[in-house]
């Protein structure tokens, strides 16, 4: 850890995969890490958003920026294997990795390998993804993780519900009516945190550092595919939200600033170190939580 505080570190010259780029703050931290240098790797589920984010950068750079565009399915582990296996052939360096792909639905569906989506696509798919990289990452001498997390986590004040990570309670009468599916948002967003406390525990020593950021309230297309009602609220709480420039401004921060090269398992909003829930401070149930995860996800333990 000591090289890493005295090696300069700039995103510029190094390759960043990053999911959720095609839309949002993922697009708008893609762009800006683009300008600064970085290579990219975009992992996204629509082959046709993909190009048109590539022409984006492209035009943007002037060509200049190499972008890969790897396709899969977040709610899918199957896909997210056959993807990872792809990058790993292809990617033969990974300085930057960052999960910031995310949904919320507001009815129960169960994923193909029984895991409710929005846990599937908040938490799990981010928790493989990185396990299945890290030893990549670890070739870097120094790399960095950054996952999305929210000031939602704040919602999930009973914690992570072990009892129930399919979210049937959460999705049952009364629970629904009474806004169900935004705690179980919430219960994910708390998940990003704690996963990212463990992993930056596990990795203590090895050059890469983990770190999970609130981007704040940003005026996104998140939450439109769930009806006339999401969409009308989006729509009220837009006019409260930050550009998402604003918003992407603390994940680019997080990956190219120097001055928190040594920094792992941190929290941070606005480009500051910040104080999370008190649920999402427990080193004991991070732990227990990457163990059901890692059994959730059939992933061979971390080395």
């Amino acid at each position: 850890m000591e090289q890493m505080k005295t090696k300069p570190w700039s995103v510029s010259g190094k390759y960043v995969l990053i999911t959720g780029a095609t839309s949002g703050i993922g697009l708008a931290a893609a762009k800006e890490l683009a300008v600064r240098g970085a290579d990219l790797g975009i992992v996204a589920r629509s082959k046709v958003k993909a190009k048109e984010t590539v022409e984006q950068i492209e035009m943007l750079t002037g060509g200049k920026t190499k972008v890969d565009v790897f396709l899969a399915d977040l709610t899918d582990q199957r896909s997210i294997r056959s993807v990872v296996s792809e990058i790993l052939t292809q990617c033969p360096r990974i300085d930057v990795l960052i999960n910031n792909a995310g949904a919320m639905f507001v009815k129960r569906i169960l994923t193909r390998d029984g895991m409710e989506k929005t846990w599937a696509v908040n938490h799990l798919a981010p928790f493989l993804l990185t396990t299945l990289l890290l030893d990549r990452l670890k070739l870097s001498g120094q790399a960095r993780i950054i996952t999305t997390s929210s000031h939602g986590h704040k919602m999930a004040k009973t914690g992570i519900v072990f009892e129930d990570l399919t979210a049937k309670k959460r999705y049952s009468f009364p629970q629904v009516l009474m806004g169900g599916a935004n705690f179980r948002y919430g219960e994910t967003k708390l998940a990003n945190i704690l996963f990212t406390t463990e992993l930056a525990r596990l990795l203590e020593g090895t050059g890469v550092v983990a770190n999970c950021f609130d981007p704040g309230l940003v005026a996104t297309n998140f939450n439109q595919d769930n009806g006339l009602l999401a969409r009308m609220t989006m729509a009220v709480m837009k006019r409260f939200s930050r550009p998402v420039e604003k918003g992407a401004e603390t994940l680019v921060w997080l990956a190219d600033s120097n001055e928190i090269s040594s920094e792992s398992g941190k929290y941070y909003v606005d480009m500051k170190e910040a104080t999370p829930s008190a649920a999402a401070l427990s080193g004991e149930i991070a732990r227990r939580l990457w163990e059901v995860s890692t059994c959730q996800t059939q992933h061979l333990k971390l080395e």
